[in-house]
């Protein structure tokens, strides 16, 4: 995008990003993170219920079907849903990458209007990493992956250990989280990096 902040530009210094050996095959869904997790989790009536798939290299693709739930204007996407599929999205770059990570700025561009009834197709890569930081870019498209551009965005990802969600979450998820033996695999899947 060509008004991005400098805080979302790489450094000079920055190397491309490298997908991971273990990391999910091209086509491959990658599932929720966390059933109750706005973005992709099953457990959420009201979420965006949003799949991705792995592309090649650092790079994903997804879909999320606008709900009337998700409106904003009467009949119209509310741009905050849209900024969370587009950050949703993003987050999931790290699955391929194998590092945990949060958003540490999000630049959304809004292009056009989406409708409610919409499937917005999504595809994301990252971009550079440097050190702790991992830059990447999505859009989101009407009428199928090579349609109109409807939103966009930069983002800058940090990646962080295990601890911070355990320190900073809620002790009862924490808790459920850790009984989960599907959320314990997914946690596992991540310790490659001691």
């Amino acid at each position: 995008m060509s008004g991005s902040s400098s805080s979302l530009k790489p450094p000079a210094d920055a190397s491309a990003p490298v997908r991971h050996p273990e990391a999910p095959s091209p086509g491959e869904l990658l599932g929720a993170h966390y059933d109750q997790c706005f973005g992709c989790g099953g457990e959420q009536p009201h979420g965006l219920l949003l799949e991705a798939r792995a592309g090649e290299g650092v790079s994903l693709t997804a879909e999320f079907t606008v709900q009337p739930a998700h409106q904003g204007a009467p009949g119209l996407a509310h741009g905050g849903v849209l900024a969370s599929a587009l950050d949703e999205t993003l987050g999931s770059l790290n699955w391929l990458l194998r590092t945990i990570a949060v958003t540490g700025r999000l630049e959304t561009d809004f292009v056009r209007p989406v409708p409610v009834g919409s499937v917005l197709h999504l595809q994301a890569r990252v971009t550079a990493v440097a050190g702790r930081k991992i830059y990447s870019t999505a859009t989101g498209r009407l009428g199928g992956p090579d349609g109109p551009v409807a939103v966009r965005a930069d983002a800058l990802f940090i990646e962080v250990k295990v601890d911070h969600f355990v320190d900073n979450g809620r002790p009862e998820e924490i808790r459920a989280a850790m009984n989960d033996p599907d959320q314990v695999r997914r946690a596992r899947a991540f310790e490659v990096n001691p």
